[in-house]
């Protein structure tokens, strides 16, 4: 392996002692556990976005596109340590669930990137954000037009902000026109050869709690009171057990597709992926224990 500093650098897993697991399991609530692990992804993800562009394992990368890879892997991390800040006293479920959408999407984005690795596609990409950016200087342009060409200060600012925004995209505005739309989640999903399954999960269920339906009112807003009508709940939403297992295994997935995108040398590559193999085994493992109960088979009689 040619750098071999960088795996004595990975944080290390989490460990538990025989009174935790023991409390763990008579409680028959494993989310300390859960939770260790999930901040244990989080660290990983922060340890794979802080590899230097110039590593000598790392295959020769356009900057723009190692940059978007490593921004969303930053991303996913904040936002995760941004969730067991949330969680930690057993509030604000309704609150993680709405970041747990955000991190499921920049993993689904990373591992179509990664699996495309076209330059198109970081194009498309770049371009997706930057079209409402040149739509809004349009905007500002025509009230600027509109007064005889005198701009007002704050409008400055802003052409100035959008304009280095386009120049760090590396892409000229004619570019960001005419490039193709990104898929949709759906498409980039079924792209990378996961089931629809993650989709409805992930996204489609997610969006509840995003966009505020009555799923999610009822789940983390209201609570039926015994008279028989909906009253607003209390802050007392702990995250679900699933969150922590779900978003853990996504993100450490995207660690992997990120991991064959950048490291072409097989025998470089292999010690990663087999230690993100073996943690995702673990979450997995740890969850089919707090979810023993939840397949049993119910008669139908």
């Amino acid at each position: 392996m040619k750098d071999l500093v960088l795996m004595s650098c990975i944080p290390d897993p989490p460990e538990f002692s025989e009174e935790q697991i023991k409390a763990c399991k008579e409680s028959r609530d494993f989310r300390p556990m859960l939770f260790e692990w999930y901040r244990f992804a989080a660290l990983l993800c922060n340890y794979f976005a802080r590899i230097h562009p110039y590593s000598p394992m790392l295959r020769k990368i356009p900057g723009i596109q190692y940059s978007v890879c490593v921004g969303l892997l930053n991303r996913c991390s904040r936002l995760m340590l941004s969730n067991l800040t949330l969680s930690q006293e057993g509030k604000f479920g309704e609150t993680t669930a709405i970041i747990d959408r955000s991190i499921f999407e920049s993993c689904v984005i990373l591992t179509w990137l990664c699996h495309k690795n076209d330059t198109e596609s970081f194009e498309r990409y770049l371009a997706e954000g930057l079209k409402t950016e040149l739509e809004f200087k349009s905007a500002i342009e025509k009230e600027i037009e509109k007064r005889g060409g005198q701009a007002l200060v704050i409008e400055d600012r802003m052409l100035a902000s959008i304009k280095r925004q386009i120049k760090f995209s590396t892409l000229s505005e004619s570019q960001i026109r005419d490039a193709k739309r990104l898929p949709d989640i759906a498409s980039m999903i079924n792209t990378i050869g996961q089931p629809r399954l993650i989709y409805i999960g992930g996204q489609k269920i997610g969006s509840h709690h995003v966009h505020g339906t009555f799923s999610s009112l009822q789940l983390h807003y209201l609570e039926m009171t015994p008279e028989g009508f909906w009253t607003p709940s209390d802050n007392d939403c702990s995250t679900h057990k699933n969150q922590y297992t779900f978003v853990s295994i996504e993100v450490l997935d995207a660690m992997k597709s990120f991991i064959g995108f950048c490291v072409t040398d097989q025998e470089d590559r292999l010690p990663f992926i087999e230690l993100i193999d073996s943690i995702i085994k673990d979450i997995q493992n740890l969850k089919e224990e707090a979810d023993e109960n939840d397949f049993d088979i119910i008669s139908a009689i």
